[in-house]
């Protein structure tokens, strides 16, 4: 009974070694992605986009669309 434990031991802390691991993956991606957005946003604003001042003005508007 004993080899069976221990075996059953093993396999859970491989299991929890295992989903530690992909945790860690999924949190390194999601990083990597928030700083690929953080570039695309850099980017962006560099190019000087025009920027909407309010109120309401159809034909702004398009032209600020345009």
């Amino acid at each position: 009974h004993r080899a069976l434990a221990d075996a059953m031991e093993s396999m859970a802390n491989a299991m929890a070694q295992d989903a530690s691991s992909r945790t860690a993956d999924r949190e390194a991606q999601e990083t990597r992605r928030g700083g690929e957005y953080e570039l695309r946003l850099e980017r962006f604003m560099n190019n000087k986009p025009p920027i909407f001042d309010g109120g309401y003005d159809p034909d702004g508007a398009q032209k600020w669309i345009e």
